[in-house]
């Protein structure tokens, strides 16, 4: 009899022990019962309230394989601490002829088993579910005492080692009024920065400061002594470094200069030929821009980018309105496309690729990759300090999209 281990362990506060440990007591579980281990399976910091692991994943679909008979794991709560996961994957492996066998909690095969089996799932899902109750519950009631409860900490402020507080810092504090002061009095963003690199100040992640640097610091209500987390507001709850009257006039400004740079207008227009016109001339790509006339009316045109970055010198082609250059376009594509020859040719493309194994795993996968990418783009944007009310939104949509994706892939690969 052949079998492999699966491994796990949760979390970062755990280490790699843990999984040398499980392997060690497998083993020995194996060698005592006459079982050939023939490879380990290890998901490191993921938890089981999850199937989104990419070894567990790896090894549901090997056990299709038929190269080995028996999964084996410390215990049943490192395959799963979900009831639904636990029962569905077990179904997965025993319809592909392998056995989930507990080293460290022997079950027996007849009916009672049964029952043992689903009271060790049924209690590995209650501790998850009571440690989170527990979790949430210890972070409220650090919020109602305005402590710290996890997170980047803002520049100008250290965290207590004993009482968990918000304290000011003496070193970085003055660095942020002084922040404050010259944007309220109306110096420029990137000269700010500009001066404080040039006097080898950092911001709290180390890195040099930017313009983009003091969005998060310019709303930061912690700087006027307000403690917030989740829905527990307390004005007050920890010291202030810059006063509310100073704080608001930074927001005005901010308010003012976001509303003048941000071009609404623009950023409103869809330019449908984007990365699909050029310059009839030079052959550079063409892009979207506007103008606006003396009336008032605003205007939208392409324009060749040679143009546009280098002047007439390099190419004298004037710009496009943008409506009926588009709409012209958008015709001709439409009598191209509804031509009996391009939809017969259309037609046997699709004929083609309904022969083909799967055409809609690839595009899952190609799905999948896009997503981790903006996954970990925001999760690096949020450990930087860039973090605005949606933040949470997004990261939510986009771990939603990924399991659904995670499951769609697998539901193809299973067929």
């Amino acid at each position: 009899m052949t079998a492999v281990i699966y491994a796990r362990y949760s979390s970062d506060s755990q280490r790699e022990a843990s999984i040398e440990g499980q392997l060690r007591d497998c083993k020995a579980y194996a060698e005592k019962n006459g079982i050939t281990v023939v490879g380990t399976y290890i998901d490191r910091a993921y938890s089981a309230k999850t199937d989104d692991r990419p070894d567990f994943q790896r090894m549901i679909k090997d056990s299709g394989k038929k190269i080995f008979d028996v999964v084996l794991v410390w215990k049943l709560d490192r395959f799963a601490r979900n009831r639904f996961d636990a029962v569905n994957y077990k179904y997965q492996l025993e319809k592909n002829g392998v056995h989930l066998v507990s080293a460290m909690e022997p079950i027996s095969q007849g009916p009672e088993g049964i029952m043992v089996e689903s009271m060790l799932i049924g209690m590995a899902e209650y501790y998850s579910a009571e440690l989170a109750l527990k979790v949430a519950r210890g972070e409220r009631e650090n919020a109602l005492q305005c402590k710290y409860n996890g997170g980047v900490v803002p520049l100008g402020f250290t965290i207590g080692k004993e009482d968990r507080l918000y304290h000011i810092d003496p070193e970085t504090a003055p660095i942020v009024q002084e922040i404050f002061t010259r944007y309220a009095d109306g110096e420029p963003a990137e000269k700010i920065a500009a001066s404080l690199n040039e006097r080898g100040l950092r911001t709290r992640t180390g890195k040099p400061f930017v313009k983009n640097s003091f969005f998060q610091i310019f709303r930061n209500r912690r700087y006027i002594g307000e403690y917030r987390y989740k829905d527990i507001v307390t004005p007050g709850g920890i010291p202030a470094i810059v006063d509310k009257d100073l704080f608001d006039r930074v927001q005005q400004r901010f308010e003012q200069n976001r509303i003048a740079h941000g071009r609404p207008a623009k950023e409103d227009v869809s330019y449908l030929l984007t990365t699909k016109l050029f310059c009839g001339k030079c052959g550079t790509l063409m892009g979207g821009e506007s103008g606006t006339s003396h009336m008032g009316n605003t205007y939208y045109y392409y324009k060749c980018g040679n143009a546009k970055r280098h002047g007439k010198a390099h190419c004298d082609l004037k710009a496009i309105r943008k409506e009926p250059l588009e709409r012209f376009v958008v015709e001709t594509a439409i009598k191209v496309i509804f031509s009996d020859e391009i939809i017969e040719r259309l037609i046997d493309l699709v004929m083609e690729a309904q022969q083909k194994e799967n055409t809609r795993l690839p595009i899952l996968k190609d799905q999948l990759r896009d997503t981790e990418k903006r996954l970990a783009n925001l999760l690096e944007a949020i450990e930087q300090g860039v973090l605005t009310p949606t933040t949470k939104q997004r990261l939510d949509e986009l771990e939603a999209r990924k399991e659904a994706l995670n499951t769609s892939i697998l539901e193809e690969e299973l067929k």
